[in-house]
């Protein structure tokens, strides 16, 4: 029985088959989209993050149910930070700034570290926690390729399409878009599960922008209520 399912995407519509795809959740941490963590300290608002957690979660709810393989992603390191290079190295330079591998008080009152595994900063954020089943690929750079076996696991699996969630857009989501699409992956980036501080307030978004390339030479963006709509009918079959 042909499995496949299209969706309305822009630059056109897309098909794809279910049991060959996977749901991504690009870095729905806490340093990123809850109070108290990296991104909240170093005074940017995580509003828009943090509104991505019920789209998001309706998302996984329909693919949960129509058996795709879902997948999350944490940007983490090691607390002595030895896997985020060199000291002179871009990757530490560029999060210097935000405070990596500095000691804080989480929310509920324990000791954590920004951007350090096996802390409450970098805890999937409680609404989306990872489920029985679930892949969670820890990375220490922006693509969730790098240095992981993210590309292992997926082609264990025979998935040959992706279809994105999280944040940021233009950082974390687009550099992993970026490197599947140079593996033959076919993305589908959503619209409304995936936000962009950065420029945020500008003319044009970041998030805009990015979105513009991926549709352009990287895959498709599409709506959310597409993907569910499509799946609810595997799922309901």
């Amino acid at each position: 029985m042909d499995a496949q399912v299209a969706i309305t995407a822009k630059p056109e519509p897309i098909s794809f088959d279910p049991r060959r795809t996977a749901v991504v959740v690009i870095d729905m941490q806490n340093d990123f989209g809850s109070r108290g963590g990296m991104f909240e300290r170093a005074g940017l608002d995580v509003a828009p993050i943090a509104a991505l957690v019920q789209p998001i979660s309706r998302v996984l709810e329909t693919a949960r149910r129509a058996g795709l393989f879902i997948v999350y992603t944490r940007q983490e390191h090691n607390s002595d930070l030895s896997d985020a290079g060199n000291e002179d190295s871009p990757h530490r330079i560029k999060h210097r700034r935000m405070n990596i591998g500095a000691t804080v008080e989480a929310p509920g009152g324990t000791r954590s570290q920004i951007l350090v595994r096996n802390t409450w900063n970098t805890a999937i954020v409680a609404e989306l926690e990872p489920r029985q089943g679930d892949a969670v690929i820890s990375k220490h750079r922006y693509s969730a390729f790098f240095e992981t076996s993210f590309d292992t696991i997926l082609r264990a699996k025979r998935i040959n399409t992706l279809i994105f969630t999280g944040a940021t857009t233009s950082i974390c989501v687009e550099s992993t878009v970026r490197d599947a699409t140079f593996r033959d992956y076919r993305c589908i980036v959503l619209r409304d599960c995936t936000a962009e501080l950065i420029a945020a307030d500008a003319p044009r978004s970041n998030h805009e922008a990015s979105l513009l390339a991926i549709e352009i030479l990287f895959g498709w963006t599409a709506e959310s209520g597409a993907v569910i709509d499509a799946l609810s009918v595997v799922g309901g079959r």
